[in-house]
């Protein structure tokens, strides 16, 4: 959800300090997109170049910034191309995914958005293909729509699979590079998938869904039917509003073997009546903030923050209900809203097998879904998933 400014009450923000931008909102999505540097997108010199364009809190011309640098990578990965230096195409390639998918971050729902969106898609393809990953690119039919997804499989047909949910503001694509990368090369196999109101899913018409286990159960049947895919060998892991995805399956969808949160949000109603009431207490709000709220709504697919938190009222997962192994992840820098959530939840989920871990800021992993040091994340899933599944 978008941060409307850095004031005082700070009890649904995403982090705290200050890295580059005043803008909350851009300064948490600079520093996602240098946390996937290691995992094949942007390095330093590349991400605070763009950063020198972007005038703060503008979103014309952050995209703009990003949009410029992803089209000069994508002529120097053709190049490479064209000269045999195959490898060195894709890495390029995935640097260009990152820009293009950066550059709609805070554009307005609409032709550009869609267009930026396809593009990013495309990248990200080939640059699958240039760096010789065994991924298969899937879609499951829901809701008369079609969730797209991409499944990389290990190379030991009896490792686990982890299923990574992004949230509001992600596309799956992009978390190959926040976790998928990272548990891939760590022997799972990873399914990345779109629920509704995620990518671009909600062009088709569907929307966020407070049952998400639907969703979920229909992505579960897949990876059972087109690849094999094991229950009791099969993780959840879902981030930021995912974070809800997660607690809902873990309540719901009994062919789950182990669910991970980063962060538990079993109460989402809080966290959105909580954003509207400061969006209307807010004397500024940024560019870049204000064209995220408006994506955010299309992806909700309401017409405001009022008919959002009224459609969400009510809409509560039962931690009774909890007994698969479940790991909650916090960040320091979160906001009060997601500490005394994820607290809750896990001191009130009945699991035997339930562990907490919390972040602070000599982990470099502090603030929300640990988009400063998402290898962090990963370490925490890893070491946790090998002793209970």
């Amino acid at each position: 959800m978008a941060n409307v400014t850095r004031g005082e009450d700070y009890s649904t923000q995403r982090l705290k300090q200050r890295y580059y931008f005043q803008d909350s909102n851009m300064d948490l999505f600079l520093v996602g997109a240098l946390g996937w540097g290691p995992a094949g997108g942007l390095s330093i010199g590349e991400a605070y170049y763009v950063a020198s364009q972007i005038t703060d809190g503008d979103a014309d011309s952050w995209s703009r910034a990003f949009e410029s640098q992803g089209i000069a990578q994508s002529k120097q990965a053709d190049e490479w191309q064209r000269r045999g230096a195959i490898r060195a195409a894709g890495e390029m390639r995935l640097k260009a995914f990152v820009c293009y998918r950066m550059a709609w971050q805070f554009v307005a729902p609409g032709e550009r958005f869609i267009a930026l969106c396809c593009a990013h898609e495309k990248l990200f393809d080939q640059a699958m293909v240039e760096l010789g990953f065994p991924v298969t690119r899937f879609a499951v039919n829901y809701g008369g729509g079609k969730l797209p997804g991409h499944f990389f499989r290990a190379t030991d047909p009896t490792a686990p699979t982890v299923l990574v949910i992004g949230g509001a503001d992600t596309c799956h694509e992009d978390r190959f590079l926040s976790q998928g990368r990272y548990l891939f090369e760590r022997g799972y196999s990873v399914a990345l998938v779109d629920l509704p109101g995620q990518g671009r899913v909600q062009e088709q018409g569907l929307h966020w869904e407070p049952a998400a286990e639907k969703s979920i159960a229909a992505v579960i049947d897949e990876l059972i039917t087109s690849f094999g895919v094991q229950p009791r060998k099969l993780a959840l892991l879902g981030m930021s509003l995912g974070g809800y995805f997660a607690c809902r399956a873990a309540a719901h969808e009994p062919r789950l073997a182990a669910v991970i949160a980063t962060t538990p949000l079993p109460c989402p109603f809080e966290l959105f009546e909580r954003v509207g009431k400061q969006t209307a207490e807010a004397t500024t709000v940024s560019q870049a903030a204000q064209k995220n709220m408006e994506v955010i709504l299309w992806k909700a697919g309401v017409s405001g923050l009022s008919e959002l938190a009224q459609r969400w009222e009510g809409m509560i997962v039962e931690p009774g209900q909890v007994q698969v192994p479940f790991l909650s992840i916090l960040g320091e820098q979160e906001g009060q809203v997601w500490k005394d959530q994820a607290r809750q939840w896990h001191e009130t989920i009945p699991s035997s097998k339930k562990s907490f871990v919390t972040l602070d800021a000599q982990s470099g992993a502090d603030i929300h879904c640990q988009g400063n040091n998402p290898l962090r994340l990963a370490q925490e899933v890893d070491a946790w998933l090998r002793e209970v599944l």
